[in-house]
């Protein structure tokens, strides 16, 4: 039976960097998929698709980021169950994974291939836009199955503390993508419908090879098909563990979805703008996602172990390092937004009304880099309740009204609309610190109680 790798002795920080490597790449390679949908489509076809690749996909971001969140369960409690060197559950969780996600994949086909025009709707797609949007999202729902899957194997496998087999499945699917763009967007101009198929088809490719990669390799832990029903025990900590991030990633998405709502009505080249921002957003909040992804497992074991202060020393170590790319972020956002808006656009005004944005952007990149390192710690505890609530308290209480307010002062720029974003994260990190200090008192005094009851027996 092959090792799993342990996390809970040795260095921190090489064996930490090592791991959030390959996941980076991953992160870096997925973000690839919209953003040369965007690219691609940005230069072969019309400002009207750009408009629906934009908010379309903002759409399948939000239903990624729930699974995600749903797959963070997996990751936390296998990682816990290493930890505690029980390896024999750690197969059971996996069995009742793949039937717990197989239910969510049917069920999210359904929803979002009969409402794709509601979602259109809600999202205030330009009445240019309306009807590519929604093929766009019609389109994408057929191919959720793969998105679900994709992701369902990569929480597996950071579970285990195999971050290289995610970054090969992505690796794939990326590579798959881009040529599909090319010969169904480019050569037969299908515009934003096919941008939608090319990401079918990689995401189709990525999990079936994935699927004949797995059956050939040899797992950490026992896991046969017998495994594989709805083991009620572990779906309900798997639940337990995830349902709070993803409640919390579903509506965080919908809060940038209503703010993508409240630039749609003001007009088309805002709301292509905007699209083009959020797309080069997603490569630039990369390192901190990585950073969050691997402390939720790397935490996750340590807990199992009770290593708490090894555990710590690691989001100490996170947080000076992903500060220093934040840095080099900030200030490529802020002052080259132009350049990186024009790889996904030919329109001047859409690139410029992007690098508005962009600059709000750059001033959250040297704030999430401390709020996603503590989330990830706070994951990898099991405390994603709390992360739950403090991104949900931030997103409706902070984001969206301070981005609404002033969208309705007159004049007033997607800069400053944008600046509710890292007002919202500031919120978020005081309240990180505060459950950091709560947390750090209660062990403490747990450890004064101990050594009390202690005397008192002798």
């Amino acid at each position: 039976m092959k090792e799993v790798h342990d996390f809970t002795k040795g260095g921190i920080l090489g064996p930490l960097m090592k791991f959030a490597g390959p996941i980076l790449m991953a992160m870096f390679l997925q973000s690839m998929y919209g953003a040369v949908d965007l690219l691609i489509v940005g230069k072969f076809a019309a400002t009207i698709d750009v408009s629906a690749v934009a908010t379309g996909s903002q759409m399948m971001l939000s239903i990624t980021g729930v699974i995600t969140g749903l797959a963070m369960g997996v990751t936390i409690l296998l990682g816990q169950y290493i930890g505690e060197k029980k390896l024999d559950q750690a197969g059971k969780v996996i069995g009742s994974s793949i039937v717990l996600f197989f239910i969510i994949a049917v069920a999210t086909t359904i929803i979002f291939a009969g409402f794709s025009g509601f979602f259109a709707s809600m999202l205030k797609a330009p009445l240019e836009a309306y009807e590519s949007t929604v093929h766009y999202l019609q389109i994408c729902a057929l191919g959720i199955v793969f998105i679900i899957a994709f992701n369902a194997l990569g929480s597996i496998f950071r579970g285990i503390g195999d971050s290289k087999m995610p970054l090969l499945t992505v690796s794939i699917a990326c590579v798959v993508n881009i040529f599909g763009d090319l010969l169904l967007v480019a050569g037969f101009q299908m515009g934003a419908a096919g941008a939608a198929l090319a990401t079918i088809f990689a995401q189709a490719a990525s999990v079936l090879l994935s699927f004949v990669i797995i059956s050939k390799r040899e797992l950490p832990f026992r896991f046969s098909k017998s495994y594989i029903r709805p083991d009620w025990f572990y779906i309900g900590r798997i639940l337990k563990f995830g349902v709070p991030v993803a409640l919390q990633d579903t509506l965080v998405s919908l809060s940038f979805l209503v703010i993508m709502a409240i630039i749609n009505q003001l007009g088309l080249t805002k709301s292509a703008g905007v699209g083009v921002a959020e797309k080069v957003c997603g490569f630039i909040m990369l390192v901190p996602s990585a950073y969050m992804q691997a402390l939720s497992a790397y935490v996750a074991q340590n807990m199992g172990a009770g290593k708490l202060e090894r555990a710590k020393k690691a989001l100490y170590y996170s947080i000076g390092t992903s500060i220093v790319t934040g840095m080099i972020m900030f200030y490529i956002a802020f002052f080259h937004g132009e350049l990186l808006a024009s790889i996904f656009s030919n329109d001047r005004e859409v690139i410029q009304q992007a690098s508005d944005y962009l600059k709000a952007y750059g001033i959250d990149c040297l704030l999430t880099a401390e709020l996603f390192c503590f989330n990830g710690y706070f994951s990898g505890l099991g405390k994603t309740t709390f992360v739950m609530l403090q991104g949900i308290f931030a997103a409706f209480c902070i984001r969206i009204p301070v981005s609404w307010v002033v969208s309705r002062i007159t004049g007033a720029s997607l800069f400053h609309i944008g600046l509710g974003i890292p007002a919202s994260t500031i919120v978020q990190i005081l309240l990180c610190l505060v459950f950091m200090f709560y947390l750090s008192k209660r062990q403490k005094q747990r450890i004064l109680n101990y050594f009390e009851a202690s005397s008192k027996n002798t």
